[in-house]
């Protein structure tokens, strides 16, 4: 639960507009939105490699938006006409409600972050 409490404050509560907005475009403050969401998993007492893991990890998915192309790797394989100029956005094909594509891959965004955050505290 504290996991779980510890993401929530950090994608949410302490991530700022102008972080939310430009991380996508810069990698700056991918890292300092990552760096600011990482720190209070100190509170966990964590390892550094840990820390790190989350860290990093973190960086990478907000600013590459890795969620979407996983969604769409997930549906590519289901269906071999989906064309990536088609699901770019999100992962989801185009036709499909803006509303919903863009909440599932926030959730799938979130679901990535909440496993390599498990992951990196129970083993490094």
């Amino acid at each position: 639960m504290e996991q779980l409490i510890l993401h929530l404050v950090g994608d949410y509560v302490t991530q700022t507009d102008r972080m939310a907005s430009e991380k996508i475009s810069n990698i700056k403050m991918a890292f300092l939105h990552a760096f600011v969401y990482s720190v209070p998993f100190f509170l966990l007492d964590i390892s550094i490699a840990a820390f790190l893991m989350i860290f990093i990890s973190h960086a990478l998915i907000d600013r590459y938006r890795v969620a979407k192309y996983i969604i769409y790797a997930r549906n590519y394989l289901h269906d071999r006409s989906l064309k990536w100029s088609e699901c770019k956005g999100t992962g989801y094909h185009q036709d499909k409600p803006a509303w919903l594509t863009v909440w599932l891959m926030i959730i799938a965004d979130n679901t990535l972050h909440l496993s390599i955050n498990y992951l990196a505290i129970a083993y490094l």
